[in-house]
C-alpha cells in the first residue's frame, strides 16, 4: 500500500478483521433505531425541523468515523450544543425556517472551524484547564434550563427566554394558552419514561433476566414511539388542536452552502462558536478517553479536535447543525459491542433508510412525546454526586460547579461557563498564591526529614528547617516570604535557616529577588539562609545570581548533610 494510501485510509480500516463485522454490524443497528427519537428531538431543542436531527446524524458522522481518535464513540447530535444552538439563533427563531437553518450550518461551519484550527495548532492541552466542577456546574446547569424548556412541548405554552426567569416569566404570561389533551399526552409519556429509566428494577427485572431487561429499557423508548404514532393516528389528535411533527421530507442532505451574514452578525456569533467548541470538545474527550482508557487503547487529544473539527465543517454545509460525542449514545454502541467506527457507518445507514422509507410514518407522531424523551434523559445529566463530592473533598471545586450552575440558570448557558471559569481560574490562583511551607524535623533513627505537626520528630535549636512544596514564581513569592519571618519569629533562636528545595521546580526573577532580600534581612538578624536539595535545572539557572553568590549561607546536596554541618554550630 503506498504512503498517501496509508495516510487517507485510517488505521482501522487497514487493520480491519472479519471476525469483528458481526458485532460491528449489531451495534451500529441498534444505535441507528434507538438514537431515532432522541435525534428529532434534539433537532426540536435546537429550534429546527425534527428531519434535521437525522441529517445531523449522517455526513458528520461518517466523517468523524473515517478520521476521529475513537474506535467506539458515538457523535452526533447533543443536549448541550442543541440548547446551545437555540439559546446562539434565538433572534432568529421568528424570522423564515429556512434561514434559521441556514445559520444553523453556519454555526457548525464555525464551530467546526474553531476545532480544526485548535487541532492544527495542537490545543488539546487546553481540556486539562477545565476543571471537573465547571463542566458538571454547566452541563447539570444546561440540563434543568433543557428540562424546563421542553414544557413547551408538553403544554403548547409558547415559553422561551435564555435563563431560568425568562422561561418561568414566559410561562406565566402565556399560561392560558395551555392545551389540556397535550399536557395528558406529554405527563404520560414522561412519567413512562422516567418509570423505564430509573425504576428498571420494578419495572423489568422483577420479572425478566439481567439481560432482557436491559433490552427491554432500551427499546421501550420505541416502542412508545410506536405507540404514540398509532394513538395519533387513530384519536385523530392532530384535529384535536395535539402539535404533532407533520411531513418530513424524504431523501438525503444535500450541499447547501450556509447563510452568509454580514460581519456584525457573524461576529456576535463567534463567542458562542467558541464556547460550543470548547463545550463539544471537552465532552467528547472526556467520553473518548474514558473508553480509550478501559479499552487499552491510546487517545489523541490533537486528533479529536481535528476529527470533530472536520465532521462540524461538512455537516455544516450538509444541513447539520453542531454536533458532539454523545454519552448515552457511546454507552449504548459499546455495550451493543462495538469494536471499530464500522458500527457507526451502520448507523449512519439506518439514518438512511429512515429518511427514505419511514418519513411519513413518523409524520403523526406528536411534539409532546419528543419533548417527554428529552426531558427523561436529561434528567441524569443533572450531577448532584460530583457536587456532593466535591463538597466533601474540594470545596473550591464545589464553588467553581456551584458558579458555572447559577450562572447558567441565571445569566443563561454563555455567561454561566464563563462565570464558571473566571471562578475556577480565580481559585486556582488562589491556591498557587498559597503554598504549602512546612517546619521539618528528623525522623529518630533515619535520614528522612517530615512535618513537626504530624510527626514525632527530633529538632534543633539552632537550626529552623522549613520544606517548600511549590515552585516559587511571583504569584506566590510574598506568601513565603511572610510565612518565612513568622517562622523566626516563632523560633527566635534558631539561627541557622535551611530552605528544602527538593519540590521547587522553578523560580522566576521575582521569586529570586525575594530571595535575596530575604538572605539580606536574615543576615540582618544574624541569622543564615542556607539550601538544600537544589535541582540541577534550577541550579543552572541561579548558580550565577546574586541569590547564590551573595547567599549568606551554603548550598547542600541533602538535608542531612545541612544539619551534620550545622546542629553544632
Amino acid at each position: 500500500m503506498s504512503a498517501i494510501a496509508a495516510r487517507l485510509i485510517p488505521a482501522w480500516l487497514r487493520h480491519y478483521q472479519l471476525a469483528m463485522l458481526p458485532t460491528d454490524v449489531v451495534a451500529g443497528l441498534v444505535v441507528g433505531i434507538l438514537v431515532i427519537p432522541q435525534s428529532l428531538g434534539y433537532a426540536v431543542l435546537a429550534g429546527l425541523p425534527p428531519v434535521y436531527g437525522l441529517y445531523a446524524a449522517i455526513v458528520p458522522v461518517m466523517v468523524y468515523a473515517w478520521i476521529g481518535s475513537s474506535n467506539v464513540q458515538a457523535v452526533g447530535p447533543a443536549a448541550v450544543t442543541a440548547i446551545m444552538t437555540a439559546s446562539a439563533l434565538h433572534p432568529y427563531a421568528d424570522k423564515d425556517v429556512e434561514q434559521y437553518v441556514l445559520m444553523a450550518g453556519l454555526l457548525a461551519l464555525m464551530v467546526g472551524a474553531l476545532l480544526w484550527v485548535a487541532g492544527q495548532l495542537k490545543l488539546g492541552w487546553i481540556m486539562q484547564f477545565i476543571s471537573r466542577g465547571v463542566s458538571a456546574g454547566f452541563v447539570s446547569g444546561a440540563a434543568v434550563l433543557i428540562f424546563i424548556s421542553q414544557l413547551k412541548y408538553l403544554t403548547s405554552i409558547p415559553i422561551a427566554g435564555n435563563g431560568l426567569l425568562g422561561y418561568l416569566s414566559s410561562m406565566v404570561r402565556y399560561v392560558s394558552q395551555l392545551h389540556p389533551l397535550t399536557l395528558a399526552i406529554g405527563v404520560v409519556a414522561f412519567t413512562l419514561m422516567v418509570l423505564n429509566r430509573y425504576g428498571k428494577q420494578w419495572v423489568w427485572q422483577s420479572w425478566l433476566s439481567s439481560s432482557h431487561a436491559k433490552w427491554a429499557e432500551r427499546l421501550f423508548p420505541l416502542i412508545l414511539l410506536g405507540i404514540a404514532i398509532f394513538l395519533s393516528m387513530s384519536l385523530h389528535w392532530t384535529t384535536k388542536g395535539v402539535a404533532t411533527i407533520g411531513t418530513i421530507p424524504q431523501g438525503l442532505p444535500t450541499f447547501t452552502l450556509p447563510y452568509l451574514p454580514d460581519f456584525r452578525e457573524a461576529l456576535n456569533l463567534l463567542p458562542t462558536a467558541g464556547l460550543m467548541a470548547l463545550i463539544a470538545f471537552v465532552s467528547s474527550s472526556s467520553v473518548a478517553s474514558t473508553y480509550a482508557r478501559l479499552r487499552s487503547e491510546t487517545f489523541d487529544a490533537n486528533r479529536e479536535l481535528k476529527g470533530l473539527g472536520l465532521a462540524n465543517l461538512t455537516g455544516g454545509v450538509f444541513q447539520s447543525f453542531p454536533i458532539a460525542g454523545g454519552f448515552s449514545r457511546t454507552a449504548i454502541n459499546v455495550d451493543s459491542g462495538a469494536k471499530t467506527p464500522l458500527a457507526s457507518l451502520v448507523t449512519v445507514l439506518v439514518m438512511v433508510i429512515a429518511l427514505i422509507a419511514f418519513g411519513d410514518i413518523l409524520s403523526p407522531l406528536p411534539y409532546a412525546i419528543l419533548g417527554a424523551t428529552i426531558m427523561a434523559a436529561i434528567i441524569g445529566l443533572i450531577d448532584i454526586a460530583t457536587l456532593k463530592s466535591a463538597w466533601q473533598r474540594d470545596r473550591l471545586d464545589a464553588a467553581s460547579f456551584m458558579a458555572a450552575f447559577v450562572g447558567v440558570l441565571v445569566f443563561g448557558l454563555n455567561t454561566g461557563l464563563v462565570i464558571g471559569l473566571m471562578v475556577s481560574f480565580a481559585s486556582l490562583i488562589w491556591q498557587s498564591s498559597q503554598p504549602h511551607v512546612a517546619i521539618v524535623g528528623q525522623l529518630a533513627g533515619t535520614e528522612h526529614f517530615r512535618n513537626i505537626n504530624r510527626h514525632d520528630v527530633i529538632t534543633y535549636h539552632n537550626l529552623l528547617m522549613l520544606r517548600i512544596d511549590e515552585s516559587l514564581f511571583f504569584g506566590n513569592s510574598e506568601s513565603v516570604h511572610r510565612r518565612v519571618i513568622d517562622a523566626t519569629k516563632q523560633y527566635p533562636d534558631a539561627r541557622e535557616i535551611i530552605f528544602i528545595m527538593a519540590a521547587v521546580n522553578h523560580i522566576d526573577l521575582t521569586a529570586q529577588e525575594m530571595l535575596i532580600s530575604l538572605n539580606k534581612e536574615l543576615l540582618a538578624q544574624q541569622k543564615r539562609l542556607h539550601f538544600s536539595f537544589i535541582k540541577g535545572p534550577i541550579m543552572d539557572v541561579i548558580g550565577d545570581t546574586p541569590l547564590i553568590t551573595e547567599l549568606s549561607g551554603e548550598v547542600y546536596l541533602s538535608n542531612m548533610d545541612a544539619v551534620e554541618a550545622l546542629k553544632d554550630r
